[in-house]
């Protein structure tokens, strides 16, 4: 026995038998308490018996019949495994017709040729001592009926009658168990093994049933090709008839077995040890269950408790013993044994009977931490007797906890069910009884749980591709999370293409291998979360492999193949291809394509063709490699199958006709020697055809025809295995010629001043002399109308398509003279021209004035001049001229409206008001109406000095690569403002360049506005001297009372300082107390010439003063308002 311990080791390595140690045994344990003893152990030696002896006789068996090869292992310890092999340690196939059984013989059905072995051995197995008995090998012969015939005829003369019966078929019989009932006893908990096997021919099928249930669904298994059936964990609800039926084409046999659940004893209440105080009372129970029911009996210390000392404070009950009045003499041992025919139960259960005042167990201080939301569970492990009663508070001076929002376990134990971030605290447990009290404080801290707020999403990536799975979290600050990354549940492959970041996980260049289930877990010391995405790789399918051709036939044969892997991307359809090793060696074409499931299809041939297949698998990803090829396979010659396509003839002079056609392909030909035959003969004039064959080319030439006749044609193919079917006829047209004669009548109708629709008579069929493709009308401006000038002849045509008698001519110029005439066109060009076609448009409206300059500015007049518009389109009545003032506001005033002879050319107008800005709107008229108009606007003086108008020469330009130098000349104001407007050749865009914004002129303008800054203080200064002055001054200065303080204590006038905001306000520049501006009585300024919109100047320089950035408006009555555009908005930066 060990030191210290109870275990007791036997060792027999050292010498010894283990025959010699073979017994039961029984472990003691006492001291002054009591005695307590264990289970007993029963010690038994392996064993592996040989086999024993015997003669074994061949085998000799008809062919269907049953036969069972009988093992009978030796009895070992513990029994052994058995299996079947051959001389060659190779296990005998087994099937539903051959199969071991439980008992390990080997049962046959029926038995069949191919049984016939002299190696039949039974091998078993001892593991315990590992070790392999070998059983004699076992001989079977299989007489089938032909040998037996010719053995029965080897032995009877030719007058007599022999043949054995044929293998005749045989309904099921049972090989094991035998008869029709049997009796099956297992114990509750134990496996149940049930077994049929039966013999027949065909083989039976074995099927399982419980009579009067069903079978458990969870615990029932089918061995042996389903003739076993196993059941595991039984109970006593599993007992009942159970039916193995055996059936094949000839019937059916059954049987049934009785199943009886036995229990060996197991505990519903094992007793549990007593800790009493003196005085106190208490029981020990002790309830077991089992079939048969078990026996109770008692013990005290290891002594059956009838014989034991008596104790008149214990009473044994059956299964119970009561005790009353305890004392510490009291305390014992207990032992309860339950038992039964098929085994017994042995507990021990301490009777321990003292006085101790309260302890508690729990470290002081104890700091537990859990998760907001989960049960918190305080421990206060306590010892104590009497036992002490137990009682939680919160915090120092909390009162006593108590509610459904808390659990008091037995154990002492406070469970909080849904901790939250308020259940934090200190927490005391108090331990009494009539001994004592005890407490003890334990800690409480509630975290934030762990959540991952954004988890990993499947996703879908092709092979050599890149993807990153994200797994952002969010935690207690208090708890430091860990994350780990696996795959497929295991660890991530170690290869530097995983990056593992902060909060994501991203594989570089993504092969097959990285296909599956990713999972980012988030461990903290007190919870753990995870989330899991799949991660699918897909590419392009593999090529088909094995190509195979079979049921070659002439025109059709089979191809079928062995699809590659679709790489989790499933294939849509697979691409046939061939190629024509025979004509077109080294190229593939497209021969047919068939959905993604069929592996097989029937392909059509032609002849003379030396097929060799591929095929090409297709997903969504894209298309495979193509298939390695298959075997050719020539197919043989034949007549051609079809003729050329696309017959034509058309005529490429006027005496001749070219027919062509589209040659056949090389395959079309079916066979060597291709030629084809050329037909011909005009339609309704000719009965025979003349024709002549010519070689593989497209095209023949029929020479000396009339000009545009029909012709019949037909082109036949032919080879030399001979023709094709017959071709079917084409009509065609010998050679075009120009057309001969013009249109006639032809009239022209002008709808208005700048339309026409002309007619015209057809022309006779037969004078086209080809195919009639329309007319073209040809018409140009003969001169205007309105000036009487000629100029260049410009001819215009318009083509109206097919055998139309009209056409629309649209784009002419008003009040002007034209000319045209019509021809007709064929495939060959244009017939003849008509007679010339005079016609006039009406008059129209002109186009704007040439040019508008308002000159000469006075007080009270402007000088007007115009040109005539560019356009008169007719004869001019008079010119309109409309003319409104603009104020400071730009609000424009009252119109006023002039109209003007057409023979003039310049106005003066007078009685204007003076130094008033003026926009005029010019147009002129026709008998039809009024053209555009022209804009320009215009100042009057303020006095009789004559202005100076702005005026820039001699612009030049030097252009480099990404800059230009622009420089001119300029006469006008001082001050002005200069803008440069560009644009880039072919577009209307344009920018401008604002002088004011160069850095040369912003350092001038900031000397200048120093300066003046410098004498405005000087001035202040000077103004200001002496310091505070008397109210009654300022009132003499400033008569608006509105301005003057008052002192808030005393209602007094208060005085004004130098450091006071409020200056005195020079004459003539207060603002009234409406807070409107009185106009000064001059409003000039540079505005009022320009300044502020985009100024254009004419070719020469001078001046027009437009606005530019917007489209002019219309005339406004009264005075609407209408600002004009500020520099900012209306011109761009020159860069």
């Amino acid at each position: 026995m060990k030191p210290n311990s109870g275990t007791l080791v036997i060792n027999i390595m050292n010498g010894g038998k283990a025959e010699a140690y073979e017994g039961i045994y029984q472990c003691t344990a006492r001291n002054e308490r009591g005695a307590a003893i264990s289970n007993n152990i029963v010690i038994r030696p392996s064993r592996s018996p040989l086999w024993t002896k015997e003669k074994l006789e061949p085998n000799q068996v008809r062919e269907g019949d049953s036969l069972v090869l009988h093992c009978r292992p030796p009895v070992g310890l513990p029994p052994p495994i058995i299996f079947w092999m051959d001389n060659a340690f190779q296990r005998l196939p087994q099937s539903e017709r051959v199969s071991q059984g439980l008992n390990g013989d080997l049962y046959f059905s029926n038995v069949q040729p191919e049984d016939t072995r002299e190696d039949y051995i039974c091998y078993a197995r001892f593991n315990h001592t590992q070790t392999i008995q070998q059983k004699q090998p076992i001989s079977v012969k299989v007489l089938s009926m032909d040998s037996l015939n010719d053995t029965i005829a080897a032995n009877l003369s030719d007058t007599d009658i022999y043949g054995a019966k044929p293998v005749t078929e045989r309904q099921p019989v049972l090989l094991t168990p035998t008869g029709s009932t049997s009796n099956k006893v297992e114990l509750r908990g134990n496996v149940l093994l049930l077994e049929c096997i039966a013999a027949g021919l065909p083989t039976p099928v074995i099927r399982w049933i419980k009579e009067g249930g069903e079978l458990p669904a969870n615990r029932t298994f089918f061995e042996n090709f389903k003739k076993t059936l196993k059941i595991i964990d039984v109970s006593e609800a599993d007992s009942g008839n159970y039916k193995c039926i055996a059936r094949n084409i000839l019937g059916s046999t059954h049987h049934v077995i009785s199943v009886t659940v036995k229990a060996a004893p197991y505990w519903i209440t094992a007793p549990r040890n007593l800790v009493l105080s003196p005085g106190e009372d208490g029981m020990l129970i002790c309830r077991a269950n089992g079939n048969p029911k078990p026996h109770i009996s008692w013990l005290t210390n290891g002594v059956p408790i009838a014989i034991a000392p008596e104790d008149p404070s214990r009473k044994v009950d059956g299964d119970t013993i009561i005790f009353s009045d305890v004392q510490e003499r009291s305390s014992a041992v207990y032992q309860c044994n339950a038992s039964n025919e098929y085994g017994y139960l042995l507990a021990n259960a301490f009777v321990n009977v003292l006085a101790e005042p309260p302890r508690i167990l729990t470290p002081a201080s104890k700091l537990y931490q859990v998760i907001a939301n989960t049960p918190a569970l305080l421990d206060c492990a306590y010892f104590g007797s009497p036992k002490p009663e137990i009682e939680w508070f919160k915090g120092v001076k909390g009162s006593i906890l108590r509610g459904n929002e808390y659990v008091f376990h037995d154990n002492g134990t406070l469970e909080i069910p849904v901790a939250q971030k308020d259940s934090t605290g200190t927490y005391t447990c108090v331990a009494r009884n009539k001994l004592g009290k005890i407490q003890n404080e334990v800690q409480l801290e509630v975290k934030d749980p762990t959540m991952i707020i954004k988890q990993p999403e499947y996703k879908v990536i092709q092979r050599a591709g890149q993807v990153s799975f994200e797994c952002t979290i969010k935690h207690d600050p208090t708890l430091i999370p860990t994350v780990i990354w696996l795959k497929d549940n295991g660890e991530l492959p170690d290869d530097e293409r995983f990056l593992v970041g902060k909060d994501n996980l991203t594989i570089m260049n993504v092969t097959d291998k990285d296909d599956g289930t990713y999972t980012c877990i988030i461990n903290t010391t007190l919870d753990s979360v995870s989330a899991s995405a799949v991660l699918t790789v897909v590419a392009r399918p593999n090529p088909p492999f094995d190509l195979e051709l079979t049921g070659q036939l002439e025109r059709s044969i089979e191809l079928s193949w062995i699809p590659g892997d679709e790489n989790n991307s499933p294939i849509t359809n697979f691409v046939i291809e061939y190629e024509d090793g025979l004509h077109e060696p080294g190229v593939w074409h497209y021969q047919t394509e068939v959905p993604g499931t069929q592996t097989t299809v029937q392909l059509k041939l032609s002849p003379y063709v030396n097929y060799s297949f591929r095929v090409i698998a297709v997903n969504e990803i894209g298309r495979s490699q193509p298939s390695e090829p298959s075997e050719q396979y020539l197919t043989k010659a034949a007549n051609p199958d079809e003729n050329p396509s696309n017959v034509q003839g058309i005529g490429s002079e006027p005496d001749n006709l070219v027919i062509t056609w589209e040659s056949l392909k090389g395959f079309q030909s079916n066979g060597p020697g291709l030629q084809y035959k050329v037909s011909w003969r005009q339609k309704d004039f000719d009965d025979e055809w003349t024709s002549v064959i010519v070689a593989n080319v497209s095209k023949y030439i029929v020479s000396g025809t009339p000009t545009f006749v029909p012709y019949e044609i037909k082109v036949q193919a032919l080879n030399d295995l001979g023709y094709a079917p017959e071709p079917s006829e084409v009509i065609g047209h010998s050679g075009e010629d120009l057309p001969m004669v013009a249109p006639s009548n032809v009239q022209v109708h002008v709808l208005n001043s700048t339309l026409a629709k002309v007619h015209w008579d057809p022309v006779p069929l037969k004078t086209v002399r080809g195919h009639l493709q329309g007319y073209k009308v040809y018409y140009w401006k003969v001169q205007s109308l309105s000036r009487r000038s000629r100029r260049h002849v410009e001819k215009k045509i318009l083509t109206f398509r097919g055998n139309k008698t009209f056409g629309m001519l649209p784009g002419l110029e008003p009040y002007s003279s034209y000319k045209l005439n019509v021809r007709v066109v064929n495939g060959k060009g244009e017939g003849p021209a008509s007679p010339d076609k005079v016609f006039k448009t009406p008059e129209g409206v002109p186009s704007s004035p040439s040019f508008l300059k308002i000159t000469n500015p006075t007080l009270d007049s402007l000088t007007l001049e115009w040109g005539s518009p560019t356009h008169p389109n007719g004869v001019l009545t008079s010119y309109i001229l409309k003319f409104q003032p603009i104020n400071n506001t730009h609000e424009l005033g009252p119109l006023v409206e002039i109209r003007i002879p057409a023979n003039e050319s310049s106005l003066i107008l007078k009685n204007l008001n003076y130094s008033t800005r003026y926009k005029f709107y010019f147009n002129a008229q026709t008998s039809v109406g009024s053209g555009s108009q022209i804009t320009e606007e215009a100042v009057t003086i303020m006095d009789e000095v004559q202005p100076l108008y702005p005026r820039i020469r001699n612009v030049t330009t030097a252009a480099a690569e990404t800059y230009a130098n622009i420089s001119w000349e300029y006469e006008g104001p001082d001050h002005a403002s200069f803008y440069v407007e560009y644009g880039v050749a072919g577009t209307m865009a344009s920018r401008q360049v604002d002088i004011a914004t160069q850095g040369w002129f912003i350092g001038l303008m900031c000397a200048v506005a120093l300066l003046i800054l410098i004498l405005l203080i000087v001035c202040f200064i000077r103004r200001n001297k002496g310091g505070k002055y008397p109210v009654k001054e300022k009132e003499d200065a400033h008569a608006d009372p509105e301005i003057q303080p008052m002192k808030e204590d005393d209602g007094t006038f208060g005085e004004y300082s130098d450091a006071e905001d409020h200056k005195p306000l020079k004459k003539g520049s207060r603002t009234p107390s409406d807070r409107t501006v009185k106009k000064e009585d001059s409003d000039d300024s540079l505005v009022d010439y320009g300044e502020g919109v985009n100024g254009q100047f004419n070719e020469d320089g001078s001046f027009i003063g437009q606005y530019s950035g917007k489209k002019e408006k219309e005339p406004v009555e009264g005075n609407e308002s209408s600002e004009a555009p500020s520099p900012v908005n209306a011109m761009n930066s020159f860069v």
